[in-house]
């Protein structure tokens, strides 16, 4: 048990540094009957489990995970709870209409408050500060995409994105997060209120009212399917989504005089413009964490733990993180690890609920899921409920994405959209103008 454990803390920077026991909790004991059963322990599972409680606290529900609880993107990722969505105001306007696409934006600039509420108030220690975004512009052709941004942000009214003496954007809606925090210690608060969750059960399928695992059948009135990029695992959702990687590095503490001279505050996370995403913040004991797109997709939507670590991604991080802030100084990395986000085919998260099944699920965050799973949880707390809210109005709500292309056509389409970034960067580099490449990938991705 004891090497299961550091397999554990070998995850990720955050898994290494959450102050929490990660041995796995028991396993199903074998047939049982629940009201709800929740398949995944990430955060899409537990902030349902959390909303469905506070509606009626006395449903039984169980949640079941494969590994621990917060074992995938949720424990893993950049630590931006953020108001980011995968589609852009501008693709949700063309797709839902004016009102919904605002109703939108307006619902996950007020999700980033809500997280920090209920961690706030049940005592959930997860570093959370509110130090908006800052988006660097390092080229002229960087600088026309922060000042458009800025222009469709006051086109709208909504975002509150300003732009920068140094030509970039600042965006107040988003706080820094450690992430492992947040769902491991989301997880003690709802055992505390009798939610049973258990680990190391690997579901194997589900039906109408039945989850089928490895260790025994659950039979409830409601399932709900969170498993983000690891849904591609099973054969009901093999095709819903596409597991991308995405990878990231920590480095050792810099001193706060660094810090000061970089202009980076406490709470405060950071990205540029190129196309090739990198995302990164200053953790609450002043290292680096910095993470990025490159990885390729793998055939057959495989997922693999030697998929979570590529040395030429980490060599191409820490040059990012480098060419960024050169007056950091050369930077010692500590901690290196990656993993799956979920992609649906048309980059357009869903929430969605079957009343004659009794099967609800949300995903495909595209990588901006710490805070839109909390809106997630509250959605589907409604519809499983059948509370028609302002939540169950919004266009993301019964969106069904098209299925992902048979291979080997999804992985050609795939990796020729990451290999389409890198030539995009490189284009603007080369021509000082705004790319052709991600022009005509744009429609592709959101946006």
């Amino acid at each position: 048990m004891v090497e299961l454990v550091e397999t554990y803390r070998d995850l990720s920077f955050w898994h290494d540094t959450v102050p929490d026991d990660l041995t796995p909790r028991d396993p199903l004991p074998g047939d049982l009957a629940a009201d709800v059963a929740i398949i995944g322990g990430g955060l899409t599972g537990l902030w349902t489990a959390y909303y469905l409680l506070k509606a009626d606290p006395t449903l039984d529900i169980v949640v079941l995970e494969k590994h621990i609880a917060g074992f995938g993107a949720s424990g893993r990722n950049g630590g931006w709870c953020s108001a980011l969505f995968p589609a852009s105001t501008a693709a949700l306007e063309r797709r839902h209409g004016l009102d919904a696409a605002l109703a939108m934006r307006r619902a996950m600039i007020a999700t980033v408050g809500e997280v920090g509420s209920v961690t706030a108030s049940e005592g959930i220690d997860c570093d959370f500060e509110l130090g908006g975004t800052v988006a660097y512009a390092r080229t002229p052709v960087q600088q026309r995409a922060a000042r458009a941004e800025v222009g469709e942000a006051a086109k709208y009214g909504v975002d509150a994105i300003e732009l920068r003496d140094d030509g970039g954007t600042f965006d107040p809606a988003c706080a820094r997060v450690h992430p492992a925090k947040l769902v491991r210690g989301l997880a003690r608060v709802l055992e505390a209120k009798g939610v049973r969750i258990f680990e190391a059960t690997e579901v194997d399928g589900f039906a109408a009212r039945s989850v089928r695992t490895n260790r025994g059948t659950v039979t409830c009135e409601t399932i709900v399917v969170a498993t983000e990029g690891y849904g591609a695992a099973l054969p009901q959702t093999h095709r819903q989504v596409l597991p991308l990687y995405s990878l990231m590095i920590a480095t050792e503490p810099l001193p706060d005089a660094v810090w000061s001279e970089l202009g980076i505050a406490h709470g405060q996370t950071f990205t540029d413009f190129r196309h090739l995403l990198v995302y990164g913040q200053r953790t609450a004991d002043n290292r680096f964490a910095f993470g990025g797109r490159g990885a390729g997709y793998h055939w057959g939507s495989r997922i693999r733990p030697e998929y979570d670590r590529s040395p030429a991604v980490f060599v191409h991080l820490r040059r990012a993180l480098e060419q960024l802030f050169p007056a950091a100084g050369p930077l010692t990395v500590t901690h290196e690890w990656g993993g799956p986000l979920g992609v649906p085919r048309d980059w357009h998260a869903g929430a969605r609920y079957d009343r004659a099944t009794g099967i609800a699920s949300a995903g495909g965050y595209v990588g901006d899921g710490l805070s839109t799973t909390n809106l997630a949880g509250r959605t589907l707390a409604d519809l499983i409920t059948g509370h028609e809210s302002a939540l169950t109005a919004l266009p993301w709500v019964g969106h069904r994405s098209p299925d992902w292309e048979r291979e080997p056509l999804r992985f050609v389409g795939a990796n020729l959209g990451t290999l389409a970034m890198r030539v995009a960067d490189a284009e603007e580099r080369l021509t000082q103008r705004p790319s052709i490449a991600a022009r005509i990938m744009g429609p592709l991705v959101g946006h």
